[in-house]
């Protein structure tokens, strides 16, 4: 398989690497969108949210995005956590996962 995130979440391609479980791994994003701005990567390959029914994994993925915020002092002033599925929903990387962002207001509201 030719993905990005499969060959960052394997090792075969660098990626800053700030967390890491059994099953996620939590990078730097390459062209962040706010002073932080993480991605929570499962090792497995899903495409999108839609083809992920795995309850613990989805499970692991908030906890783990929440303890990569605290980690990354973002807890306190707030984060936004999102998962974009498909292309009306901005995903453009179609693996699975989960984008943390922080350190500025995020303005906008999202419902």
């Amino acid at each position: 398989m030719d993905c990005v995130f499969c060959k960052i979440a394997s090792g075969e391609i660098k990626g800053t690497v700030v967390h890491k479980t059994e099953r996620l791994v939590v990078i730097k994003d390459i062209n962040p969108q706010a002073p932080v701005h993480l991605l929570v990567i499962p090792k497995k390959h899903y495409s999108t949210l839609l083809d992920c029914a795995d309850k613990e994994l989805l499970g692991e993925m908030l906890l783990v995005a929440a303890k990569a915020a605290k980690e990354a002092g973002v807890d306190e002033s707030g984060f936004r956590a999102v998962v974009n599925t498909n292309e009306d929903g901005g995903q453009t990387v179609f693996h699975l996962h989960m984008h943390i962002l922080g350190k500025r207001p995020l303005n906008g509201k999202m419902g």
